[in-house]
């Protein structure tokens, strides 16, 4: 930890998610969206979603814990809790494809309130297929979630998750290279509680709003391995 490290710094240190990176076999470049990867990519890397959650997991139970520094120098760990404000997913067709059939062969489950598809009211699509419009480099979308609930009305990012993901396998199975430059989540994250307990610090009821890729296609085209 860097002496001249901020508040900041740390929050955004301790929060960001590490994901476990996958190559993909070369014989796999050439079905990616060349709109979304260079043809001439040697190689490419790539993450899952369902790796991507689990990230999240232990930071939606307890906290993801935080130091902060005080003016006078006192150190404290602040834990914030992570909510899912936004997330917006965009697949390629023959991932889309896939995701229908598996869709179409199991059970879908009873109708419920939610959010996707909808501005207000609660009469848009929930399936996350009846929007289907080809659009080049933004893809097909999949997934539309804005959250609109009070956050003391909430549930952890976690619990969100596994909600939509009852109605969207994709949320488990797709990967990082089969989303679109478009795709990208919000994350809010809330103070819950310090150690040590009865501190007055202003850091410590601040709250900060993530933004986080989740395609791969920003990486770019890559040298080949020596």
């Amino acid at each position: 930890m860097g002496f001249d490290e901020s508040n900041l710094d740390r929050f955004l240190r301790c929060t960001t998610p590490i994901v476990p990176a996958r190559s993909l076999p070369k014989t796999q470049i050439k079905n990616l969206n060349p709109l979304w990867y260079p043809l001439e990519s040697e190689s490419v890397e790539y993450f899952r979603l369902s790796d991507f959650w689990d990230c999240f997991d232990e930071w939606s139970a307890y906290g993801a814990g935080v130091p902060i520094v005080s003016e006078t120098d006192e150190t404290l760990v602040q834990y914030y809790v992570p909510y899912l404000s936004a997330i917006q997913i965009f697949t390629s067709h023959s991932a889309l494809s896939a995701l229908r059939e598996e869709t179409e062969s199991g059970d879908s489950g009873s109708e419920s309130c939610s959010e996707e598809w909808r501005w207000e009211g609660c009469s848009s699509s929930e399936d996350g297929f009846d929007h289907q419009e080809p659009l080049d480099r933004l893809g097909y979308s999949y997934l539309q979630y804005f959250e609109r609930c009070t956050p003391y009305s909430r549930v952890p990012l976690m619990d969100k998750i596994k909600e939509l993901g009852e109605r969207h396998a994709g949320l488990w199975s797709l990967r990082s290279v089969d989303l679109s430059p478009a795709s990208w989540m919000a994350v809010a994250w809330y103070p819950i509680y310090h150690i040590p307990m009865n501190r007055s610090i202003k850091d410590l009821s601040t709250c900060f709003l993530t933004y986080h890729t989740l395609s791969s296609s920003f990486q770019g085209a890559f040298p080949p391995s020596s």
